[in-house]
């Protein structure tokens, strides 16, 4: 079975439509947060995100903010002015799917969180350190995370201590019986420095990770984020993935 793993689509339609081309046929989809925040299309992303197959989807720190669960004086202003928009933008039908997102799933032999098991809204894993922090806090051999937009894998060494490795456009990872600790990427808005929408895809046949990356079409995301009024940092930093 071919698993879709996405992250940090942040309301941009034209990354999310790239991706899901890109990917090609899938069994399931695991989404791992953070549907909103940042872009100009929240309903439609939603939309699409709703449409797709045998969907398992994750609450992020933008999307409880969204909601009021959390407050949004923790978010710098750029970002809290992103939410403060969409707000006026989602749909009530929209809110429904926010509202029953999970914070964290264990399914087979992997636990989902879009921040970290120990926090699924607010950790980030960003390394070594961070990730040997919370090999305790999971029991199942593998854990996928989101929000650092960074793709990135954390392999648990014999001391506890975290390997880490930032696999590039192409590369397939097998864990060999090894746990870790797997990010995809952000769709919407990656920050290694590379603009190109990341996902990963799950072969569970062949027990490997294929981490891609996929041009898209940025301009008018930029343009309708001008036009709605949300920070113009949040189009400039698409260009340079950061």
């Amino acid at each position: 079975m071919r698993t879709l793993i996405i992250s940090d689509v942040h309301a941009n339609l034209p990354a999310l439509e790239a991706v899901l081309n890109a990917a090609g046929d899938v069994e399931q989809v695991w989404f791992l947060g953070d549907i909103v925040g940042y872009g100009p299309d929240p309903n439609e992303c939603i939309d699409l995100l709703r449409s797709l197959p045998e969907l398992l989807a994750l609450m992020g720190n933008h999307d409880a903010a969204l909601m009021d669960y959390i407050s949004i004086d923790r978010f710098n202003f750029e970002a809290a002015e992103a939410v403060r928009v969409q707000a006026r933008l989602v749909t009530p039908q929209n809110r429904d799917f926010l509202e029953l997102l999970r914070l964290k799933v264990e399914i087979s032999d992997l636990t989902l969180a879009h921040g970290s098991p120990r926090n699924p809204i607010w950790e980030y894993i960003l390394n070594a350190a961070s990730a040997e922090a919370n090999f305790a806090e999971f029991s199942t051999p593998g854990c996928l995370v989101g929000h650092t937009h960074v793709p990135s894998i954390f392999i648990q060494e014999a001391d506890n201590s975290a390997q880490v490795l930032f696999p590039g456009n192409g590369d397939r990872w097998k864990p060999d019986g090894r746990r870790y600790i797997l990010n995809p990427g952000s769709v919407g808005q990656p920050r290694d420095f590379d603009p190109r929408a990341a996902f990963v895809v799950w072969d569970d046949q062949e027990g490997t990770f294929l981490f891609k990356r996929v041009v898209y079409d940025i301009e008018p995301v930029a343009a309708r984020i001008l036009q709605l009024g949300i920070p113009k940092r949040q189009a400039s930093r698409l260009w340079i993935g950061t």
